[in-house]
């Protein structure tokens, strides 16, 4: 006759689940605004709107994960870093859109929760969260060990942004003449690792400690730089001047993401020489022998967020991007486009 089986005889332990809940409380807490209602541990997050200062409100919503930058951090057990990566997929496709990002939710699954860990990854996410304005209001986290390993887990991330209906950003706007400006990134950012850990961890074979040239840090940290959040200037800079389009160079890199925004009749011209490129996209095609095209299909190429303004505006935009801290290009301008031309062309 079998003994009495208990839930964490079968890989889930409550009492440890509980106890990594009570460590993020104070956490979840630096990241609220005013608007946020309620306790901690509810079955959801409260945040009260506050319509009083938007006439026509648009609710925007976006949800994304970090894909297989996972496993670098897995690799390396330094956690502290993707939840921030978490954070800025969301809030900078909710921004580009011209939204205010206002709160944010995560689900963090996993083989067996070790604390520790998990507060670390939370600790990512509370800063990204700060970084980007939101407060993060709730979440859940899943103890599955027959689905992950231990030391496994995944992360997922939900953004809720508001905006005002006629001051929503769209890309209808863009006109030929329209310039383009870059927003560089930090390396990678979240996309494209499966490409760049098979050409740089299984056919090359290299460690995260390894320094390849003009790095000057091991690949692991160079790898895990967490994606840059541009909210907070991007909302500055709505406010002052006049953007027609956005696009977050995400899955897809410029050649899937800017037609997301430009008008059939228009196609964007890029000069690939326009800013500087970071060493690690060159080792990534140099060594693995990828055609240029590719590149800028899969990565960012150093470019993690594009902006098209009026010609008028674009040296006193570029000046006021640098003053907020960004590292601005103009990288391109909108011209026409004939029958059989692609949106995007690299010159």
């Amino acid at each position: 006759m079998l003994g009495k089986t208990t839930y964490k005889d079968a890989g889930v332990d409550i009492d440890n689940a509980n106890l990594f809940i009570e460590r993020l409380k104070p956490l979840l807490k630096t990241t609220f605004r005013k608007e946020v209602m309620g306790n901690i541990g509810g079955f959801g997050g409260l945040f009260h709107l506050d319509v009083t200062r938007v006439k026509d409100p648009v609710l925007v919503a976006a949800t994304d994960g970090v894909g297989t930058k996972l496993k670098i951090a897995q690799l390396m057990n330094k956690h502290d870093t993707i939840g921030v990566d978490l954070v800025a997929m969301s809030v900078n496709d909710v921004v580009v859109q011209g939204a205010e990002p206002l709160f944010f939710l995560d689900y963090l699954a996993t083989g067996r929760i070790n604390v520790e860990t998990s507060v670390q990854i939370l600790e990512g996410i509370v800063k990204g969260c700060q970084d980007a304005g939101c407060a993060l209001i709730g979440g859940e986290t899943a103890e599955m060990p027959g689905v992950y390993k231990n030391g496994e887990y995944d992360l997922a991330g939900f953004c809720v942004g508001i905006v005002e209906a006629d001051k929503l950003i769209d890309g209808s706007e863009i006109r030929v003449g329209d310039r383009i400006i870059g927003l560089a990134s930090h390396g990678l950012h979240s996309n494209g690792f499966s490409l760049a850990r098979k050409v740089l961890l299984e056919e090359l074979g290299l460690k995260p400690e390894d320094r390849l040239e003009g790095l000057g840090h091991g690949l692991g940290e160079e790898l895990l730089r967490p994606t840059r959040i541009y909210v907070k200037s991007l909302i500055n800079l709505i406010k002052n001047f006049t953007v027609k389009g956005m696009a977050h160079i995400t899955g897809g890199g410029f050649v899937d993401n800017m037609p997301r925004i430009i008008p059939g009749p228009c196609r964007a011209i890029i000069k690939k020489n326009s800013w500087e490129t970071p060493p690690i996209f060159t080792h990534i095609q140099q060594k693995g022998n990828i055609e240029e095209m590719e590149m800028f299909r899969v990565f960012n190429m150093g470019i993690g967020m594009m902006i098209v303004v009026p010609e008028r505006e674009l040296t006193e935009i570029l000046e006021h991007l640098e003053n907020l801290g960004e590292r601005a290009y103009p990288i391109g301008v909108i011209e026409k486009r004939e029958a059989g031309q692609q949106q995007v062309t690299f010159i």
